[in-house]
């Protein structure tokens, strides 16, 4: 049977790996099992955000020295921005055992992870079908690897993307190849939106068949319920990791999720927490945009307007504010830029739980 956990550790820094090395010698993480660490870092989770890269350098030195060759198996995900009251941190996702189909079933689903990676992205493969698909592929081999038995039980698919920057825009125009926008910021939306609608196809959620290339980032109506993708220039691939529940897992985690309608729909993530009054709350997963239509329940915003910070950083500031006031604390994990993540201008929130003894 496969047992996976979610432990949270704080970051005083990008590289800041000192907590997380004593969750190691306290026997709390081991190294061995972990597959995935899914972190917050504090740039300005733009293009030129380094945090990430540094973040996920000393995260591989780290575990290079407890793990040796298996610690390059492990999908470090960063997520830059921690704007408002969000707080640097990593969530470390643990797995042992291995999905064996042939055992008893449990009674009751527990946590299952699951991981999987794309090729590596072409420029001009950035944005369209290809990235669409890719991630499709890759999302259901996570499906698979983590023994989820139905679209049903996946609560959270968080996916890291690439971006376009000048010298990869530069090198498809010497080699002739067109690319989907030549604005690097914006190449960050249409990899992000890629990415959602190919967790959308893999799940069943939007027909592959009627998709077309042109609604990417532009038809906002089609959209994952529980997709989570960030974008960042420090790979070229996409690093997929799957949240769900399997009777072919078992320990005390578990996972469900909601449907924020926009950024102040602070009653999505109550209604989680209301299901499971008497299960403990382990870690909010969650994805922020600035409403495209300029609106929020009838009045205007402005955060598309604002040229000295970019939307996505105050629809970080704004999402995690609501979500930390309900759950009473601000280390949780908010990522910005919702293209297809869930509708425009809300977005998914999950939450890990840990049953009570």
């Amino acid at each position: 049977m496969m047992i996976c956990s979610v432990v949270k550790v704080p970051a005083r820094s990008p590289n800041d790996t000192h907590t997380l090395k004593q969750r190691f010698e306290d026997s709390t993480i081991n190294p061995n099992d972990v597959v995935a660490v899914l972190g917050k870092t504090e740039g300005n989770g733009c293009v030129n955000d380094f945090t990430r890269g540094f973040a996920v350098l000393a995260l591989k030195n780290l575990f290079a020295d407890y793990s040796g060759e298996k610690a390059k198996s492990i999908s470090f995900v960063m997520s830059g921005g921690t704007e408002g009251i969000l707080s640097p941190h990593f969530s470390v996702i643990s797995r042992s055992g291995v999905v064996d189909k042939d055992s008893v079933q449990q009674a009751q689903k527990s946590l299952a992870i699951g991981v999987a990676r794309t090729p590596d992205f072409k420029p001009e493969e950035l944005g369209r079908m290809t990235q669409v698909d890719q991630v499709a592929e890759a999302v259901r081999r996570a499906i698979g690897e983590a023994g989820i038995g139905s679209p049903a039980d996946v609560h959270f698919v968080q996916i890291k993307c690439p971006l376009l920057t000048a010298e990869q825009i530069q090198d498809a125009h010497l080699r002739g190849m067109g690319i989907v926008t030549e604005d690097t910021y914006k190449s960050m939306g249409f990899s992000r939106g890629a990415s959602a609608l190919g967790a959308a196809v893999a799940l069943g959620e939007i027909d592959r068949e009627q998709l077309q290339e042109s609604d990417i980032c532009h038809s906002w109506g089609l959209y994952s319920d529980v997709a989570s993708t960030s974008a960042g220039s420090e790979l070229q691939y996409c690093e997929v990791i799957v949240f769900g529940n399997s009777v072919f897992a078992e320990g005390p985690y578990f996972i469900d999720h909601d449907v924020m309608k926009d950024a102040i729909d602070a009653a999505a993530l109550k209604r989680i927490l209301d299901k499971y009054p008497n299960a403990e709350l382990v870690q909010v997963l969650a994805k922020a945009e600035a409403d495209p239509t300029g609106y929020v329940r009838g009045q205007r915003h402005t955060m598309l307007d604002d040229s000295d910070i970019n939307h996505t950083r105050h629809a970080r500031a704004v999402v995690g504010g609501v979500l930390a006031s309900v759950c009473g604390d601000p280390m949780i994990y908010v990522s910005g830029g919702a293209e297809h993540q869930g509708p425009a201008g809300g977005g998914p929130v999950a939450v890990v739980f840990r049953r009570k003894a």
